[in-house]
């Protein structure tokens, strides 16, 4: 059974200066090896909600800040944002704010050599990155050439060499193009599958999420309403309550549903509403009627 590396228990948050609580009451479960996907309106919280994983908040934004927030069992007001970034690796919604060297080999390499790893085991963890990610051909590139799904990738590969347990990612897929966008989206669901990483991801394409997320964490004006797995929070009109579009095959089984021309599990993906349609039009769920 996997254990809980996140806990957030009865948070609150306001920044520096204003009177407005932007998290209010925060409190939710994060399973190991888990891709959690988190959704809510604009300006709902998402983003603060993602700064307490690795300590930005309370350490980096100030502000007043109530509750508690454990890593891996290690309280986020005790350990500074340095520290934690050895369990939590975050990747921001413009991937050029996060890059700092010229060529790809030594973006990769920066944050090993900060933290004063010998050069045998930079080497090693910049080719097993690399050649994991599918960017060998990049190794020499200056970060000016590349594409935004291209550097996308380099940003992932740099945390990734740090070997964190969980990964966040605020927006990632904002600059990419559909097809990049739902590429990027099958290559975190790989990094879960293979290395056993945790995922966090605030994003809006929720058609291309959804599919790979084990749990889905809804908030909406600094408040957790709801954390379950995709299809409940779907079946249950969540997002619709909230003024976040649906993915659009689950939407339309949903339409179906309420003509009572569908009666089974809402399909989260193409295949999977392909087969629920040749299943109906085969007679293969005429006892469910």
């Amino acid at each position: 059974m996997h254990i809980d590396v996140i806990e957030v228990n009865d948070c609150w948050f306001k920044y520096e200066g204003s009177e407005t609580w932007v998290l209010k009451g925060v409190s939710l479960r994060i399973k190991e090896s888990s891709f959690n996907l988190v959704v809510g309106p604009t300006g709902s919280g998402k983003s603060t909600l993602l700064r307490l994983f690795n300590g930005l908040v309370p350490h980096f934004y100030k502000g007043e800040f109530k509750g508690v927030v454990r890593v891996k069992g290690y309280d986020t007001r005790k350990y500074s944002v340095a520290e934690l970034s050895k369990h939590v690796g975050m990747v921001f919604q413009d991937p050029e704010s996060q890059v700092v060297t010229l060529t790809v080999e030594n973006e990769i390499a920066f944050g090993l050599e900060n933290l004063g790893y010998p050069p045998s085991v930079i080497k090693e963890r910049v080719n097993n990155v690399l050649r994991a990610l599918g960017i060998e051909d990049l190794r020499h590139c200056t970060v000016f050439e590349l594409s935004s799904g291209q550097l996308q990738r380099v940003v992932i590969a740099s945390v990734l060499a740090m070997d964190p347990d969980i990964i966040v990612l605020d927006e990632p897929t904002s600059s990419l193009d559909p097809k990049s966008a739902y590429n990027f989206i099958r290559l975190l669901a790989k990094i879960r599958d293979e290395y056993g990483k945790t995922i966090i991801v605030a994003d809006h394409r929720l058609d291309y999420i959804i599919p790979f997320a084990d749990q889905v964490i809804v908030i909406n004006r600094g408040e957790i309403i709801r954390q379950d797995e995709p299809h409940i929070i779907l079946e249950q009109g969540v997002l619709e309550a909230i003024g976040v579009d649906e993915p659009k095959i689950p939407l339309l089984f949903k339409m179906l549903k309420k003509e009572g021309l569908y009666h089974d599990i809402i399909p989260l993906t193409v295949d999977e509403a392909v087969n629920k349609v040749r299943s109906i039009l085969s007679g293969g769920l005429s006892n469910d009627r």
